[in-house]
C-alpha cells in the first residue's frame, strides 16, 4: 500500500559521494593517490560508484572531496590532449573507454576542510542538496553492477518518504566492525522498519545481524539533525547518530540485501575484489582462471 501523501514526495535525483578520505589504510599506494582511484581491474573504485548511481536514475552527483584529490576531479573531466592523441592513432575504443568518465553525469565538486567524519562530509552537501531527497554513496562499498540495490531504496523512499538505508546479514562475530540496525517487520518483503541504530557495537550486544553497508537515501531532514549532531565516537560527527534519531522517530526504512558486495575498505578484501571483477570480465576470464587455477595448485603443494 502507497502511504497517504507519496504523489507528494520528490523524487531523487541527486547523489553525495564523500571521498575525502586520508585513505591510511593503503599507504604507501595512498601518499600521492586517493583511495577512490584504486583500480578494480581496470577502473578506479570511485567510477563503479558513480556508475551505479547512473544506472539508479541519478544524474547529479556531488562529490565530497579533501586536499590532495585533484586527480579525481581530473578523471572526470576532460582530457583533450589524451584525445587528441587517441583520435589521432584512431584508436577509437580507448578513446570511447576515456571519454566515458567525463560523460557519466553532471559531477560537481565541494572541500571537506577538516575530516569530521561520515556525517560532517553529509553535512557539506547541505547547500548543493537543498531540500530535496538524496543518495549519498561510500566508496569503500562497491556493489555488483548487475545488483539493483540503489534502484530498490528510491522506490522505498518514493512509496514511503523517510530515509532507507541498506542492511546485510552478517555472522554474530563480524557485526562489531560496523554500524548495526534493530529492526521491525513490515508486510512488504525485504523491507523493514529501522527502530535504533549502534555504532560498532560491543561484541555479543548487538541489536540484530544487520549492518548498514555504505549505501544510504536520506531526507533533507537528516542536515537539520547532523547541525545539532555532536562529535561521537572517534571525536566525529557519525552520519549513524542522525539517522538513530530519524529511526526513533519512525522514519527510518530499511532494504535487506543479499546480493554481491565487495568492502574494499581494507586490503584483503580489495585483493578479493580484484580478483573476483577479473574472473567476471569476458576479456581476461579465458586466460586470468586457467592461470588462477594453476596458481593456486602450485601454492597448496
Amino acid at each position: 500500500m502507497v502511504d497517504s501523501g507519496a504523489a507528494r514526495t520528490p523524487s531523487v535525483t541527486k547523489a553525495v559521494v564523500p571521498a575525502a578520505g586520508l585513505g591510511t589504510r593503503f599507504l604507501p599506494a595512498t601518499k600521492a593517490t586517493p583511495k577512490e582511484m584504486l583500480p578494480v581491474v581496470d577502473k578506479p573504485a570511485i567510477q563503479y560508484v558513480v556508475e551505479e548511481a547512473v544506472k539508479a536514475g541519478l544524474s547529479d552527483m556531488l562529490l565530497v572531496t579533501g586536499r590532495s584529490k585533484r586527480s579525481i576531479e581530473d578523471h572526470f573531466d576532460r582530457a583533450y590532449e589524451l584525445e587528441e592523441a587517441l583520435t589521432a592513432k584512431e584508436d577509437w575504443d580507448k578513446l570511447g573507454l576515456v571519454r566515458e568518465s567525463s560523460e557519466l553525469a553532471s559531477v560537481h565538486y565541494v572541500r571537506q576542510g577538516d575530516p569530521k567524519g561520515l556525517g560532517h562530509a553529509v553535512l557539506c552537501a547541505a547547500q548543493h542538496v537543498g531540500d530535496e531527497p538524496f543518495a549519498v554513496l561510500l566508496g569503500d562499498d562497491l556493489i555488483h553492477p548487475d545488483e539493483s540495490l540503489l534502484t530498490k531504496m528510491i522506490e522505498v523512499r518514493e512509496r514511503h518518504g523517510g530515509s532507507v538505508l541498506a542492511l546485510m546479514e552478517l555472522d554474530p562475530e563480524e557485526v562489531s566492525l560496523y554500524g548495526c540496525a534493530a529492526i521491525a517487520p513490515t508486510a512488504e518483503d525485504g523491507v523493514v522498519m529501522v527502530t535504533d541504530l549502534v555504532e560498532k557495537p560491543v561484541p555479543g550486544q548487538a541489536p540484530s545481524r544487520w549492518i548498514l553497508i555504505g549505501r544510504y537515501v536520506c531526507d533533507p531532514e537528516v542536515f537539520d539533525v547532523l547541525r545539532r549532531t555532536q562529535p561521537g565516537r572517534g571525536g566525529e560527527i557519525q552520519l549513524t547518530d542522525a539517522l538513530k534519531i530519524l529511526a526513533r522517530r519512525g522514519d527510518v526504512r530499511g532494504v535487506l540485501f543479499h546480493g554481491r558486495r565487495y568492502d574494499t575498505g581494507n586490503k584483503l578484501d580489495y585483493l578479493r575484489t580484484m580478483v573476483q571483477f577479473a574472473c567476471d570480465r569476458p576479456d581476461l576470464a579465458s586466460e586470468f582462471v586457467p592461470w588462477l587455477r594453476k596458481y593456486l595448485e602450485s601454492v597448496e603443494q
